[in-house]
């Protein structure tokens, strides 16, 4: 992204009575908006669609092109770069900013960030981060691509000490000066391909969140992780397997840290959420933890204590023995491939909006783990076909919708087994995003459970939770 000395970057003065094009009219251009005000610019927020209005800013509907005097422009996460506004913006020379990138120049003076980002498991990680933070006594929160639009939480009065930043591909996209305390990249696979245009865009985005003195933490297990970091001096592996010096990982069922000298952590056995992802997930945590400098104990506190958010591994169910499991959350192949390696086996429901993905290798990997496979959304055919050339021995059910999906799935699941619900796709042609898919598979968990209670005398009362 372009920057110019003349916006004063170290500062909020440079800012008055600057002419600034907000591109977007979320929550997050709202509140970049909201924050220039409050420096003095004289801002313009554009947006697809008629904005509602507010005192103090003008709206505007967006026709591609940049309008007359603008200075800056600060871009909401999720417009492109050949967005015609953008492109507009840098064929006449005008910076274009990330949403983050503002925030970042605008922080409280001595504000720590520590950064996460990777394809799967950034909310989880930042989450446990947030949690270690606050165990350790920090006036600290979590921001950025989870919560709070990390705009509105660096103006917090009074100011937070550190923040755990979950970043996002399109966030680091629009970054330039960044330079977070410590940063984690917890993995890369395709994803978002449609939006970057290539792998190589995406990788790119991804590595912005280093910056020159960021001590970068990545999962020595995946290839696209290590290779971010192959010529970075000083960078700290985690490892699900005993770690080598220099390395957080596993040693005898325990994390253990070999990097900083804290030595054993906490059991693996005491994590409050499954699978062998999260293990990674909180070596991460622990590594950006120690980074900044907080002790063993605190770190096990707050792991200890994390509260998982929903929709990621969540039961939301029990009927008739079986158990249903939202991960919704599950927005690509391989966010889903760590969902089903949490199951010895299980009926899958999977399907929506594939965003270019491909299926054949996540089923042909985990093949043996489906006790069934029910198929909804968009890319459903896709799924069938790589069903039909992996994994010939699984019934595949078409659904019509996420409640036919629910009964059907729990025809297929054996006493005490396990429906998954991990999409492997988007969830925009069905719902308005993965939190609405989440609930309404909870809520066709709900009405299987009604029907049951009326229709069995043996399970009267199913468990649900909400």
């Amino acid at each position: 992204m372009a920057t110019t000395p003349s916006l004063n970057p170290s500062g909020p003065p440079g800012f008055a009575r600057l002419p600034v094009v907000v591109a977007g009219g979320g929550i997050a251009g709202i509140a970049a908006a909201e924050a220039l005000r409050s420096l003095g610019a004289d801002v313009t927020v554009v947006d697809v669609k008629q904005l509602p209005a507010r005192p103090g800013l003008r709206t505007a509907v967006d026709d591609g092109r940049l309008p007359v005097g603008t200075r800056l422009v600060v871009a909401s996460p999720g417009w492109r770069p050949d967005a015609p506004l953008l492109v507009a913006a840098a064929t006449a020379d005008v910076p274009v900013w990330g949403e983050v990138e503002f925030a970042w120049r605008i922080r409280p003076p001595g504000q720590d960030w520590l950064g996460v980002t990777g394809t799967n498991g950034k909310t989880t990680t930042t989450g446990m981060l947030a949690s270690i933070l606050a165990a350790a006594g920090l006036r600290s929160a979590a921001a950025g691509n989870i919560g709070t639009p990390i705009t509105e939480t660096v103006r917090a009065r009074p100011p937070y000490q550190v923040l755990a930043v979950e970043l996002s591909s399109f966030q680091l996209h629009g970054t330039a000066t960044i330079d977070p305390v410590a940063a984690a990249v917890l993995n890369i696979a395709g994803d978002h391909l449609d939006w970057h245009g290539s792998m190589a865009n995406y990788t790119a985005a991804k590595a912005r969140i280093f910056g020159p003195a960021t001590v970068a933490i990545f999962d020595a297990d995946d290839p696209g992780a290590r290779s971010l970091v192959a010529e970075r001096p000083g960078a700290i592996g985690v490892t699900r397997s005993a770690p080598a010096d220099g390395m957080l990982g596993v040693s005898g069922g325990v994390l253990v840290d070999r990097a900083r000298g804290g030595g054993e952590i906490l059991p693996v056995a005491e994590l409050p959420v499954p699978g062998p992802h999260n293990v990674t997930n909180a070596l991460a945590a622990a590594a950006l933890a120690r980074a900044y400098g907080i002790e063993p104990a605190a770190v096990a506190g707050g792991l200890r204590s994390f509260v998982p958010g929903p929709h990621r591994l969540s039961v939301v169910g029990k009927v008739s023995g079986i158990t249903f499991v939202d991960d919704s959350k599950g927005t690509n192949p391989h966010a889903t491939a760590a969902a089903l390696r949490a199951f010895p086996e299980a009926v899958w429901i999977a399907g929506g909006l594939a965003k270019g993905a491909t299926f054949d290798a996540l089923v042909r990997e985990h093949a043996q783990r489906l006790r069934g496979a029910v198929l909804i959304g968009t890319c459903a055919p896709q799924l069938e076909e790589a069903l039909a050339r992996h994994a010939a021995h699984v019934p595949v059910i078409r659904a019509s919708d996420l409640d036919n999906a629910v009964r059907e799935a729990a025809g297929l699941a054996p006493a005490g087994g396990v429906v998954l619900m991990s999409p492997a796709a988007a969830s925009m042609d069905m719902f308005d995003n993965y939190e609405h898919r989440g609930e309404a598979f909870a809520a066709a968990v709900r009405a299987l459970a009604h029907g049951a209670s009326a229709s069995s005398s043996s399970d009267p009362t199913p468990e649900v939770k909400s």
